[in-house]
């Protein structure tokens, strides 16, 4: 027998849609996911980001303080079933749910790729990863326009698939316009355990209002390897003086103490995957 629904989610997924629901008496329903998604994104970013912890606590208890005690409880609940819809295999696990729930209706006819064309276009894009490996011994990857994380998440398997390491040898900058986007990947990616910084804020403009550190960024010094990899580039190519790829230091992660290590050019598009 299947264990996936004729909508194609899983167990897991439909479980989550069920206390979603059972939350919606009170609550509209893309608040519940929104706030959902940022208690989710902010407990594990406490967990690993200290100089963010007090301010993003606080933020937390706001959120939740428009909850009941056993609403709170189905909010931790939906964040396990996130866990283990993740731990079947690859996919886009809260994108899917976003379009499931037809969340898009509110957030202005919002689509999400669908995870088989985000792998497609991962694999497309993964032809020169094991020179850039051997060159500098680690890929860097850049998603301007994230959504909930799938084309990441894709390029992460198509590492898997690879035999690559994607856990020591990927580290992804992913940024998006909608703080919602944002938490879903910053979520995804934690729980893949992805070396990702993600960044709320325009790609375009080259403005960033909030940036979260997954766990397997933090636990794996990459402020520190990154710091290396940017100051080795600077010493081959000294006149290069501005950068769009932004990074805190790691014994203090801030929005505010970011550096640069790419060329800005904002008159060019960028595509939606670059691996460099």
């Amino acid at each position: 027998m299947s264990s996936r629904a004729p909508n194609g989610l899983d167990v897991h997924q439909v479980e989550f849609i069920k206390l979603l629901r059972s939350l919606s008496h009170r609550h509209a329903a893309h608040r519940v996911f929104s706030d959902f998604c940022e208690c989710a994104a902010i407990a594990i970013s406490n967990a690993v980001d200290l100089a963010q912890r007090e301010t993003r606590e606080a933020r937390y208890l706001d959120i939740i303080g428009a909850y009941k005690p056993d609403e709170v409880h189905s909010l931790a609940k939906m964040l396990a079933l996130v866990t283990e819809s993740l731990e079947r295999g690859f996919h886009d696990c809260l994108g899917e749910l976003f379009m499931a729930l037809e969340l898009s209706n509110h957030w202005v006819g919002q689509f999400f790729t669908p995870y088989p064309v985000a792998s497609m276009m991962a694999q497309m894009n993964c032809a020169n990863a094991p020179d850039l490996i051997a060159e500098h011994g680690f890929v860097r990857a850049c998603e301007p326009a994230c959504g909930a994380g799938a084309m990441v998440i894709a390029l992460a398997e198509t590492f898997k698939n690879q035999h690559i390491n994607y856990q020591q040898k990927l580290h992804v900058v992913a940024t998006d316009i909608d703080a919602t986007a944002a938490h879903m990947t910053y979520i995804q990616l934690s729980l893949y355990h992805v070396p990702a910084v993600v960044h709320i804020g325009n790609t375009l403009a080259n403005t960033v209002r909030e940036t979260f550190y997954t766990p397997a960024h933090v636990m794996g010094a990459w402020s520190r390897k990154l710091q290396q990899r940017a100051d080795a580039q600077m010493n081959i190519d000294a006149p290069l003086a501005q950068t769009t790829e932004l990074h805190a230091p790691l014994a203090a992660p801030a929005p505010n103490a970011l550096r640069v290590t790419r060329p800005v050019d904002n008159t060019s598009s960028q595509p939606q995957l670059t691996l460099f």
